[in-house]
């Protein structure tokens, strides 16, 4: 098909966070991506079918295939985190997230089955209700075992491990210097089982959208190989504005981590120390970012953790 009378604006916001990002790599991707998406219309025979839509890495472009099926056009520039999406997405192979429908390895371009994305998991009034849909789709995707050639649990965990001591005399409050040598702590005690599963590392609300040809499907995985521990934080700071609203910070929390653990089957203790080295990870990025304090809802999902392990009512 012709795309001579194809013309796309990039986002200001898709630009600016490249450019933040990215720097002048970031820039130049921006500069070409217009015809970057010519270039796949052509390629793959594509019709445009509405308006782009984009996060903060990528530009999605719904569009139809020659043989009339919808999809979705999926341009991003090929980082550390995202390289493994297409191996991930491979494996799974529609059960649970979104189907890849082709994909060029030289530009990290790829085309998915469609999806609603005015209809993401967050649009479910009913948090219990969501938190369960959310909890059984993970549970899905890390039944499967993870393929050789993704990142691994256990380097990740272990470049946190030594990471830390450096890292934490950046944080302004003692308090919080003392919970993430906790964390840490935590995290070298299982870093020799890390585990092999799958896992998404993202998944909340606004990764899980609508379709057709299954409910609920996963989008936007950034794979790893590890235990299934470690993908549980995402999903207990959805909505965290309700979990505040509750009045009782800790007991919300806990509600949320007993229901994701009893529906994926994960021993307790096990995954209270991943989602800690998870928010050891989270606590690591910010210092890295150059903030001194930790994010609020982090402090506070993994002081109930350890109120829960240290027998405090």
């Amino acid at each position: 098909m012709g795309t001579s009378s194809f013309s796309l604006d990039v986002p200001d916001a898709l630009a600016a966070s490249y450019s933040r990002s990215n720097g002048a790599s970031g820039r130049a991707w921006i500069a070409a991506l217009p015809a970057l998406a010519a270039e796949f219309l052509d390629r793959w025979s594509l019709r445009p079918d509405g308006p782009a839509g984009h996060g903060m890495a990528s530009l999605v472009l719904p569009v139809v295939r020659g043989d009339g099926t919808p999809a979705a056009l999926k341009l991003q520039q090929v980082t550390e985190d995202n390289a493994g999406a297409v191996l991930g997405l491979r494996t799974w192979n529609g059960r649970g997230a979104v189907l890849l429908l082709d994909h060029d390895p030289d530009t990290g371009t790829v085309l998915l089955e469609r999806l609603d994305a005015d209809r993401p998991l967050s649009s479910v009034a009913d948090d219990t209700a969501a938190l369960q849909i959310l909890a059984e789709l993970l549970a899905r995707l890390v039944a499967v075992p993870a393929p050789p050639g993704l990142r691994r649990l256990a380097d990740v965990a272990a470049a946190m491990v030594e990471r830390a001591p450096d890292a934490v005399v950046e944080l302004r409050d003692p308090a919080e210097r003392r919970l993430v040598r906790t964390c840490a702590r935590s995290v070298a005690e299982l870093v020799g089982e890390a585990g092999d599963r799958l896992l998404h590392w993202d998944l909340h609300y606004d990764n899980v959208l609508a379709g057709e040809r299954e409910p609920w499907l996963a989008i936007d995985p950034e794979p790893l190989a590890g235990d299934p521990g470690f993908d549980l934080l995402p999903a207990l700071c959805n909505r965290w504005d309700e979990v505040v609203g509750t009045g009782d910070v800790s007991r919300a929390v806990l509600r949320r981590f007993d229901l994701l653990t009893e529906v994926l089957g994960l021993d307790r203790q096990r995954a209270t120390g991943w989602t800690l080295g998870r928010v050891l990870q989270n606590a690591l990025w910010d210092i890295e970012d150059g903030e001194d304090a930790l994010e609020p809802a982090q402090v506070a999902i993994a002081t109930a953790l350890l109120g829960r392990a240290a027998g405090t009512p």
